[in-house]
C-alpha cells in the first residue's frame, strides 16, 4: 500500500498550487484523508483533512479560506489546491490516510496524526517572496 504525493515545486507568493495523493494497492475511497506538513525546523502539523464521506472538510486556521482539499474517488486520488500561497507555506507537504473506512471522528480528531495508519513520503513545496 503507498500514498504518492506530487504537484510540489517553486512558486512565488500569491500563486497556485495543486497537490495530488494517489493511492496505490487499495482504495482509501471510504476512508478519512487528510494533508499534514513540516516546516523547516518545525513538527509536522495539520493542514487539512475531508471525511470518508466527503462530505465534511477541516482545515488548519492558517490555511483556512485559502487552501481546498477534495477527492476523485474514481482516481482514488485526492487533492490540496493551494492559493494565494504564502512564504510561511514553504514545507514538505504529506498525504495521510485513515486504515479504518467510513468511520466518522469529533472534528478535533481530524488533526491528529494518530489518527493515520498510512502516510506517503511527502513533496516539498516552497513559496519565495
Amino acid at each position: 500500500v503507498q500514498l504518492q504525493a506530487s504537484g510540489g515545486g517553486l512558486v512565488q507568493a500569491g500563486d497556485s498550487l495543486r497537490l495530488s495523493c494517489t493511492a496505490s494497492g487499495r482504495t482509501f475511497s471510504n476512508n478519512v484523508m487528510g494533508w499534514f506538513r513540516q516546516r523547516p525546523g518545525k513538527e509536522r502539523e495539520f493542514v487539512a483533512a475531508i471525511s470518508w464521506s466527503g462530505e465534511y472538510t477541516y482545515y488548519a486556521d492558517s490555511v483556512k479560506g485559502r487552501f481546498t482539499i477534495s477527492r476523485d474517488t474514481g482516481k482514488n486520488t485526492m487533492y490540496l489546491q493551494m492559493n494565494s500561497a504564502k512564504p510561511e507555506d514553504t514545507a514538505v507537504y504529506y498525504c495521510a490516510a485513515d486504515g479504518a473506512a467510513r468511520r466518522t471522528y469529533q472534528a478535533n480528531n481530524y488533526r491528529q496524526r494518530g489518527l493515520y495508519d498510512y502516510w506517503g513520503p511527502g513533496t516539498l513545496v516552497t513559496v519565495s517572496s
